[in-house]
């Protein structure tokens, strides 16, 4: 009895002190960053309040100055200078001497970074929301959901699995070295190069960040010359965060420009992660094969969002219409084809309606707004050609959201919330990836014809399906070719952050994110040594040493019939054999030898 109580009893006092030590706040220590001059306080000078005109028949590249503005105001932010090959290999050239210090950190120090900033991040949010805001167009809430909470969940878990899966990770050896010990060991690579897109300008520079830097790895970020005033400030908190801590300086560096700058970060560096756009990726896959070095795509997708017809009506359309327009739709994962099951369309596309003739655009921080601006020049137009190419093949809009008020000079930089019915694969709106707020609804008839359809796209990125019956919808899913796909949700893999995020096809390849994103920042090394050093290691058998005996290819045939062959007495006959050989005093090597 006493032992059962014993077993019963230490758990049980392990699990309470766990829970006490989880009381003790963790001592962090803040930073402090300077954001007076991002800061909007409305006495701006003329230089950061004037109405930003796009220059006319010169392009920002003739300038050699990356020119910010808000998207949803068109007011001008600043400029940055866009940086020569010869500034980004000093820049990267500087990132490796920083990292060959940081490679011999502890993960205590790499956990204190990650820390320090999860701090910063939650006691800041407003900011670093309302910069974002600013520099790409989308609402608060948008930018809380896709800049702070996926950061602060990404950080979490490399706090608490980071380390696990950077450790040695020990393998089976196998029967022939059974006295050997075999493991995977993840070293830093040295210096990695990303080329981040704007969409997400937090996120997307603190997600390879964060994994580059906790694996031991220096990192240098080119930020998109459509979100370089915010990347620069977000710069700041890394920088100080890791002075805060004695990291090396210059271990992350955030470079700004355009292509030429972007060509030179991937021919300096030893790995490159591409967020952007198919045709980008292949160039630069072409400039990364000059140097061979392992790359990273993640190239946008074409998501099919699919609705069989035994689901909660109410509820999928609230989903669908929260995931299409978050960030006024400009997201690599979004659904930007919906399959609704032929029975239910008219009751789906009737709620999708109501909900979407309730949603407002217009400048976030400007007033109480639902969607926020389109943050690319000449992107509303895009969209708009894509749904006139739909409506000239037969689709019609049942729903547009509203505009509010609009300042002069911004009115083309948004896009109402837009929905159409009788769309088909012939429209280019079916096939090209929109980024937009734009909602096709196309009907389906059977699973077999949905999963046919979904997978009709040069896109490969992710899919939902929805069904009252789960194992019905992982069916369906199981089938499409993407490499994400979540059941009865939209996106929801991209917030468990030990799951990998990317694609297939058009879609890229490579990972980011989870156990498989964060080796990807590793050389991954094997190794194998002997177990029971110094007292058993391995002896080449006499048949097989130089010069080789007459019987050493029998050796090795009983040899490998004894380690593998199906028979377990084969096995044993096999290995008499090979004693008696090994036995054989008089065997000796072969005397016909060829000149």
């Amino acid at each position: 009895m006493a032992f059962w109580w014993t077993l019963i009893v230490i758990p049980f006092a392990y699990a309470i002190c766990r829970f006490l030590l989880m009381l003790i706040p963790p001592n962090v220590p803040s930073i402090d960053v300077d954001a007076s001059d991002v800061l909007d306080d409305g006495n701006q000078t003329q230089e950061s309040g004037f109405i930003y005109i796009p220059p006319k028949g010169r392009t920002q590249q003739a300038d050699r100055k990356v020119k910010c503005y808000e998207p949803a105001t068109m007011k001008y932010l600043g400029c940055f200078p866009a940086l020569t090959p010869a500034e980004v290999k000093d820049r990267v050239a500087q990132a490796r001497k920083a990292q060959k210090v940081w490679a011999k950190s502890s993960f205590k120090q790499r956990r204190q970074f990650l820390r320090i900033l999860l701090k910063y991040i939650i006691e800041h949010q407003k900011l670093i929301c309302e910069i974002s805001s600013r520099d790409t167009g989308k609402t608060m809430v948008d930018a809380s959901m896709g800049e702070i909470m996926t950061t602060c969940e990404k950080i979490t878990w490399l706090l608490s699995e980071g380390e696990r899966w950077l450790k040695p990770e020990y393998r089976s050896s196998g029967r022939p070295m059974l006295h050997k010990r075999s493991k995977v060991e993840f070293h830093p690579l040295g210096v990695i190069g990303a080329i981040v897109s704007w969409n997400y300008s937090f996120h997307n520079i603190f997600n390879p960040m964060l994994a580059a830097v906790f694996s031991g790895n220096g990192i240098v970020i080119k930020v998109s010359e459509n979100a370089s005033w915010s990347g620069c400030f977000y710069f700041r908190i890394i920088q100080t965060a890791l002075a805060a801590i004695g990291a090396p300086e210059n271990l992350v560096e955030v470079v700004t420009g355009f292509a030429e700058t972007g060509e030179a970060l991937v021919s300096a560096v030893d790995k490159i992660i591409f967020v952007g756009s198919p045709g980008v990726g292949k160039m630069i896959m072409r400039k990364a094969s000059e140097t061979l070095i392992p790359v990273t795509l993640e190239l946008g997708g074409k998501d099919a969002f699919i609705v069989c017809e035994d689901v909660d009506i109410a509820h999928v359309a609230q989903i669908l219409v929260r995931a299409a327009l978050q960030s006024s739709g400009q997201n690599c994962a979004g659904p930007e084809r919906i399959y609704v099951h032929k029975d239910i369309y008219p009751s789906f596309v009737s709620q999708v309606e109501k909900i979407v003739k309730s949603v407002s655009a217009g400048p976030p921080l400007a007033g109480r707004y639902d969607m926020g601006a389109i943050c690319l020049q000449d992107h509303s137009e895009k969209l708009q050609n894509l749904v006139n190419d739909a409506l000239e093949k037969g689709a019609e809009i049942i729903a547009r959201g509203r505009l509010g008020r609009l300042g002069e000079g911004a009115e083309d930089q948004f896009f109402p919330a837009t929905v159409l019915v009788n769309v088909n694969h012939t429209m280019k709106l079916m096939r090209e990836e929109t980024f937009g707020p734009i909602m096709p609804i196309m009907k389906f008839s059977s699973d077999e014809e949905v999963v046919e359809l979904a997978n009709d796209s040069r896109f490969g990125l992710g899919c939902s399906v929805f069904s009252g019956s789960q194992q019905r919808a992982r069916e369906i899913a199981s089938q499409i070719h993407c490499g994400m796909a979540a059941i009865n949700d939209m996106g929801a893999s991209y917030m468990c952050q030990s799951l990998p995020f990317g694609g297939v096809k058009d879609s890229g390849f490579g990972r980011f994110a989870g156990i498989e994103g964060l080796r990807a920042c590793c050389l991954v090394k094997s190794v194998v040594e002997d177990r029971w050093w110094p007292y058993v290691k391995t002896i080449i058998p006499k048949p097989i040493l130089y010069p080789i005996a007459e019987n050493g290819f029998e050796f090795l045939e009983s040899l490998l019939k004894a380690l593998y062959g199906l028979n377990i007495w084969d096995r044993l006959r096999a290995l008499v054999n090979v004693l008696k050989i090994l036995s054989d005093k008089n065997s000796s090597a072969s005397s016909n030898r060829t000149a």
